[in-house]
């Protein structure tokens, strides 16, 4: 089982847990590392509460009341999501309803999906790859039609990938090909628990076709360049951002812009790739962890409030590319630079691209050597 720990007040770890310490700290072990920190039940209310419900769940206790939802999430979704349940809890209880006890957990995607198979009490999973979602239906917790629910493929919004180097691009790092030159070290999540990780070697793959490159042999090439796989899209932002590692981070949009606002945008640069990919993250109700009628018209509104014009604009303000500006600040829909997407369906959708790609004995397998 996987173990949380707080490294700081908003950068969290999640690995397995390898030894405990005399005053509460744990050590896990997370890809190539050793982290030690505290664990999250220890630091906070909110997550307190996750493992009691993640206890509860697994001792086969009564599921959770009316106006309780817990939203298992993926890793950079924090601040996000601190923005839309306040908001959300808002228009809840403007609506004549009590005030709602909205809990969420964020991991790296693969992580949390398997959390929800194996027991996490979740109403609501918002992932960053419609395959971890299939992966919930399978085990039966939610139809195997769930994509078809909600509008766009059950995505609100979307992002891409793009390169966040120190300031001044002192490496001169302007597209894929340059992450290979010698003496150029890449930060990247571990494509075989993030989601965002999974995103970042498919913009890669698609590069290298357009440019007439063996797309395996360039992800061999590009991955003998990273120095360490942390777990999540957080974890490798901490990486690169706190710990100094790397000459280059693969991340998420809005993961990037989040970097520049809160550390500085005299320490970061984003560098703009000439093709990335389309990533759709998508949300999806969990019927099968649904207590009743009451907790189902909660977490289905909650999931209509992320299409809502306020819902959308809270997406925009947190840097992710959503489909309706009418109530968002000009200014946070302008920042987007236009680039050339690829998206899922280029590689077969996720039927094809996960087992392909990031299952046992995949491309990923074949050309990855852990250091």
């Amino acid at each position: 089982m996987l173990t949380t720990i707080s490294l700081s007040r908003h950068i969290t770890a999640q690995g397995q847990k390898t030894a405990d310490h005399a005053d509460g700290r744990v050590t896990i072990a997370d890809g190539a590392r050793r982290l030690t920190g505290w664990p999250i039940a220890r630091i906070a209310r909110t997550t307190s509460a996750l493992v009691a419900l993640l206890l509860a769940g697994l001792a086969g206790a009564p599921q959770l009341q009316a106006e309780t939802l817990l939203n298992v999430s993926y890793d950079p979704t924090r601040e996000l999501y601190r923005e839309v349940n306040a908001a959300f809890a808002e228009h809840w209880t403007a609506t004549g309803h009590d005030a709602p006890q909205i809990e969420t957990s964020h991991g790296g995607s693969g992580a949390q999906a398997r959390a929800v198979i194996e027991g996490l009490n979740a109403q609501v999973v918002t992932l960053a790859l419609a395959s971890d979602i299939d992966k919930i239906a399978k085990a039966g917790k939610l139809p195997k039609d769930w994509q078809g629910k909600l509008p766009h493929n059950s995505s609100p919004y979307t992002s891409t990938i793009v390169f966040l180097v120190r300031e001044g691009n002192p490496k001169g790092i302007k597209d894929w090909g340059d992450l290979v030159k010698e003496g150029i070290e890449v930060i990247t999540p571990n494509p075989k628990t993030s989601g965002g990780a999974r995103w970042n070697y498919l913009a890669a793959w698609a590069w290298a076709e357009k440019n007439g490159q063996d797309p395996k042999a360039f992800l061999h090439d590009l991955f003998a360049h990273v120095p360490v796989l942390d777990s999540g899209a957080r974890g490798a932002t901490t990486t690169f951002a706190q710990r100094g590692i790397g000459d280059v981070l693969l991340a998420w949009e809005n993961e990037a812009y989040l970097s520049l606002k809160e550390l500085g945008e005299d320490q970061f640069d984003i560098v703009v790739p000439s093709v990335s990919v389309l990533a759709e993250p998508p949300v999806a109700l969990v019927e099968g962890n649904i207590a009743n009628d009451a907790q189902k018209e909660l977490a289905t509104a909650y999931l209509d409030f992320l299409y809502s014009p306020e819902g959308q604009a809270i997406a925009y303000k947190n840097f992710y590319r959503a489909w309706d500006a009418s109530k968002a600040d000009p200014a946070d829909v302008a920042r987007f630079p236009k680039l050339e997407l690829v998206d899922i369906a280029h590689f077969g959708g996720w039927a094809k691209a996960q087992p392909e790609h990031f299952g046992d004995g995949g491309i990923f397998d074949q050309i990855y050597t852990a250091k």
